[in-house]
C-alpha cells in the first residue's frame, strides 16, 4: 500500500526545470534512498513534498488525501517530517531543549513553553529518551552550537523524529560529516535501503532494488564520474527503533 504518491509533480526556477513531471511513490513500511548527482532535483522534490515549495503543477497524495496545497505546518500535523541538509537547530538552546521544543510543538504546547518547561515532566522524559535512542544523552545539557558537526546532524534527525511522523525524509544526512562520524548516523538512519530511486535532471531515471540499480547500465553510464548523493525516507514506526 502506498503511503505517499506524487503525480506529474513539477517545479521550475526560471529556465531551470528542477523537478520535471515526477511520479514518485513511498510505500508503507519501507526504507528507500533517493540518489543522484548534485543538482538532480532530489532536495527540490523533498521540499515540494514537505511543503517548503508549492508545485507548479501535479499533485501530492498522502494517506489517500491530496496535500498539494497544505502548508508545511499542516503537513507536519498530517505526519510528514524532514531533516535538513543545512542543520536547522536552535544553537543557543541545549540539545535536550531542542528535542523538547519539537515535542511541545507536536503536542500544540509551543506557545506555553515558558510556563510548561519546568513542570511538564512527561515531555522532558520523552526528550531524554529520544536523545538516548540517538546516542546523544551525554550531550543533553550542552548547547546545540557547541557539539560536533556530526552530532548536530544526528540531533537534527532526532528533532524531526521527535515529531513522531509517519513519513520522515532525511536530506543529505551525511553531507560534510567526517568518515568517523558517518557510521552511527548511517546505522540509525539507513540500516539497508529496500529500494533506490535515481533522479537525473529533474526526472526519475530508475527505480528498483539495490541490486537492480547496480546492474542498470543506464544508471552507470549517466552517473559515472559524478558525485552521487542521496536522501533516505522511512516510516517512523517501523524503521527508527520505536
Amino acid at each position: 500500500m502506498s503511503l505517499l504518491t506524487t503525480r506529474a509533480l513539477a517545479k521550475s526556477f526560471g529556465e531551470n526545470r528542477a523537478v520535471n513531471s515526477v511520479d514518485f511513490v513511498v510505500k508503507q513500511g519501507e526504507v528507500l534512498s533517493l540518489i543522484g548527482s548534485n543538482g538532480a532535483g532530489k532536495t527540490t522534490l523533498v521540499n515540494l513534498i514537505s511543503g517548503l515549495y508549492r508545485p507548479d503543477s501535479g499533485s501530492i497524495v498522502f494517506e489517500e488525501r491530496d496535500v498539494s496545497r497544505q502548508s508545511s505546518y499542516e503537513r507536519i500535523k498530517s505526519g510528514i517530517a524532514r531533516s535538513f541538509q543545512l542543520v536547522n537547530l536552535f544553537d543557543q538552546l541545549s540539545c535536550l531543549d531542542n528535542v523538547a521544543l519539537s515535542i511541545f510543538s507536536r503536542e500544540g504546547k509551543t506557545l506555553k513553553l515558558a510556563t510548561l518547561a519546568s513542570r511538564d515532566r512527561a515531555v522532558w522524559e520523552e526528550a531524554q529518551g529520544v536523545l538516548r535512542q540517538f546516542g546523544l544523552d551525554g550531550k543533553a545539557a550542552i548547547t546545540a552550537g557547541a557539539i560536533s558537526h556530526g552530532e548536530r546532524k544526528l540531533l537534527d534527525v532526532a528533532v524531526a523524529y521527535a515529531l513522531r511522523p509517519k513519513l520522515l525524509f532525511l536530506d543529505e544526512p551525511t553531507s560534510g560529516v567526517s568518515t568517523r562520524e558517518k557510521a552511527p548516523i548511517m546505522d540509525i538512519v539507513f540500516r539497508y535501503s529496500e529500494r533506490i530511486v535515481v533522479m537525473h535532471q529533474g526526472s526519475i531515471l530508475a527505480d528498483g532494488t539495490p541490486d537492480e540499480i547496480r546492474r542498470n547500465d543506464e544508471v552507470t553510464t549517466t552517473l559515472i564520474g559524478t558525485h552521487v548523493t542521496g536522501e533516505p525516507a522511512f516510516e517512523n514506526g517501523n524503521h527508527a527503533g520505536r
